[in-house]
């Protein structure tokens, strides 16, 4: 009894680790991304909820076939384990081909043995059958578990739905690259090396999905003698395709196309005020490209 108390006290300090694991990967998130500026908070409460709902219904199908288990002498830690990591759909449909049938407890030594059985394996009692023409009514055990399963995995198709739609819709996301908040991609970009390190921002990237924003937020101290240096070679240029940097403060926005640049660009910044400024490059179809951007 005591052994079975403690894998309950296992299980349920899982599934609070994976919990708090959710909630401590969206705070990392939230940090690393200044926040969620440009993006609709409705998008990430949306996620947050699904993983919350897809983690209760492994742990409510996962209690019941713990409680299945019981009744029919499995293992049952072992099963609500494979359920609960490998979703309700795949783990509840091998605990269904692979459980055994419903048995009985012995009378005299508690051993479980099957309904069909004569008599017990384990100390030889012989086992009383019932009359089988007596009607029994049958009723599914620990139902609350599967409803609140049910619940669960209806709130959690919700979220996901309204979180697709919601994002495919380009509501809630900001797309404009000369908005004074963050940009936020639905592509793609393929990256060999990206850091911030000493107030120099270098990017080295593959490729990336047409019009995709890379962007880095930098500081301008002293606005009339400062430039912003960019040293960007673009490997591989493809028919029309382009790369675009950016530079956005307030209501103040310039633009240059470095896609083929003879020499580092040298920009001034007079035009802009002391403080923070968006450096953007929109990826246009360029390959294989290496930049170092700065404020010097």
């Amino acid at each position: 009894m005591k052994n079975i108390k403690n894998k309950k006290i296992l299980l349920y300090i899982g599934i609070l680790i994976i919990l708090l694991l959710i909630f401590l990967r969206f705070g990392l998130y939230f940090l690393k991304s200044d926040g969620f500026s440009g993006l609709s908070m409705l998008l990430p409460a949306l996620l947050l909820f699904f993983n919350i709902f897809t983690v209760c219904t492994c742990a409510f199908f996962a209690a019941w076939v713990y409680q299945d288990c019981k009744k029919r002498g499995d293992d049952a830690l072992l099963w609500a384990f494979i359920v609960f990591i490998a979703t309700p759909f795949i783990g509840l449909l091998l605990y269904f081909l692979r459980r055994s049938e419903t048995k009985e407890t012995c009378p005299t030594c508690g051993h479980k043995i099957s309904l069909k059985a004569n008599y017990c394996e384990e100390c030889g009692t012989p086992v009383k059958k019932e009359d089988h023409n007596v009607m029994v009514k049958q009723e599914t055990h620990h139902l609350k578990f599967i409803v609140a399963g049910i619940i669960s995995m209806a709130l959690m198709l919700i979220c996901l739905m309204g979180f697709m739609v919601y994002a495919s819709t380009g509501n809630g996301v900001n797309t404009n690259i000369t908005s004074n908040k963050r940009v936020w991609n639905t592509g793609v970009i393929n990256m060999n090396h990206n850091a911030y390190i000493d107030d120099i921002w270098k990017l080295d990237f593959k490729n990336a999905t047409a019009g995709f924003v890379k962007e880095q937020t930098m500081t301008i101290t002293n606005a009339d003698t400062q430039l912003l240096h960019a040293d960007i070679s673009c490997g591989t240029v493809p028919d029309e395709a382009t790369l675009v940097l950016w530079l956005v403060q307030a209501d103040v926005t310039k633009f240059v196309d470095v896609t083929n640049l003879s020499e580092p660009l040298k920009y001034p910044l007079d035009e802009f005020e002391n403080g923070k400024i968006y450096v953007r490059l929109q990826i246009n179809g360029v390959e294989n490209t290496v930049s170092e951007i700065y404020i010097k």
